[in-house]
């Protein structure tokens, strides 16, 4: 197998999670698989235009939804301030986003503006409140869909990593439970971009770092999930997650996706037995799968996840983001990249971003 650079998984992270969510601007959010087939044919597989009437109308094949817009804006704050700077990413989103919506679902960059968006633009615009009470409760990936930027950064400092995604969600999700899923998800992404595995040891090293108080998640185990022996002390429970599962879920997503006894045919399914709503737990155990399954076909990946229908956008951005980790930006089929919308812009960004993390080394 090629040896793939630090570098070049970096920057295929990235656009790859560009590339998952200009897919899934034309048929995002058909619950209905016959209705997205009639629209769109049998099997999908590239950019498409939204049809009339329906979400991101107005938007062209291969354009950015405002998750990718929302993404970019946090990847220029980290490459320009060279790393996680909380002030200049508020001010972003209060000079850069938050003038183009005015609270309604229908509005905004990518013609939709997610739920914990509009929840933190009235506290924050409306209500006038700081940003210490701007987050809310949506149980969804709205910050996963731009904190794996942040994991990318700081893919080799899993502590900084699970801080500043921390500080980054509750900007705008305040829910313990997603918080610790958003940062799970960022730790595993890191580790593929380190060169890792998607497989089934990728939990047992995550709780390896959670051991070492790398990982703020609390666990009483030892390792290899046994139990703890008598006279063994209770682990501090004071800033850590209540429970390490949001890291256990991933060995099971890739233990699932290699068992020759479980088989999920096509497996673009398995958005019906994971589930086709927007909820985090919905669409990250696709998004594991997916990206396990299909370790080294990126295109495999995503049009699986997109031609799963439902939450679509979402469930191929991050899939996209874990895929493109693995193949590396040299791995991503080039007709991705040249029908991406400002494709050069971005890659230049992705670059930037992937040197600035590779100098950690």
């Amino acid at each position: 197998m090629k040896q793939l650079s630090f570098k070049d998984r970096a920057a295929g992270a990235l656009m790859g999670a560009w590339i998952g969510d200009a897919l899934g601007v034309g048929p995002h959010w058909y619950y209905d698989l016959n209705e997205m087939r009639k629209d769109y044919g049998d099997w999908i597989d590239g950019y498409t235009t939204p049809k009339q009437g329906r979400y991101h109308d107005g938007l062209k094949a291969g354009e950015l939804s405002q998750a990718g817009f929302i993404l970019e804006m946090t990847v220029r704050s980290l490459v320009e301030s060279g790393g996680y700077d909380q002030n200049d990413f508020c001010d972003r989103m209060d000079k850069d986003l938050f003038p183009l919506l005015n609270g309604e679902p229908a509005n905004g960059p990518g013609g939709y503006t997610s739920q914990s968006i509009r929840e933190a633009w009235r506290r924050r615009v409306e209500q006038k409140l700081p940003w210490t009470e701007t987050g809310g409760h949506a149980d969804t990936t709205e910050a996963i869909e731009r904190t794996l930027a942040i994991a990318i950064r700081y893919a080799l400092s899993p502590g900084e990593l699970a801080s500043t995604i921390s500080r980054n969600t509750v900007l705008t999700q305040a829910d313990d439970v997603v918080v610790s899923m958003t940062v799970a998800y960022g730790a595993v992404l890191a580790m593929l971009v380190q060169g890792h595995a998607l497989d089934t040891d990728i939990s047992s090293k995550l709780m390896t770092l959670v051991k070492r108080g790398e990982l703020p998640f609390h666990a009483v185990t030892r390792e290899g999930l046994k139990p703890p022996r008598p006279g063994d002390p209770d682990p501090p429970r004071e800033g850590r997650f209540s429970s390490p599962d949001a890291l256990l879920s991933p060995g099971y997503m890739a233990a699932a996706a290699k068992d020759q006894d479980i088989r999920i045919e096509p497996a673009s399914k398995v958005s019906m037995v994971y589930g086709m709503p927007c909820a985090i737990y919905h669409m990250l155990p696709a998004a594991y799968y997916l990206a396990a399954r299909f370790s080294d076909d990126f295109e495999s990946a995503v049009l699986h996840s997109l031609n799963g229908g439902g939450q679509n956008l979402a469930r191929t951005m991050l899939t996209g983001a874990l895929a493109g980790a693995q193949v590396g930006l040299s791995g991503i089929p080039e007709r991705f990249i040249e029908g991406l919308d400002r494709s050069q812009e971005l890659l230049d960004l992705a670059g930037s971003l992937a040197g600035q993390a590779a100098k950690e080394r």
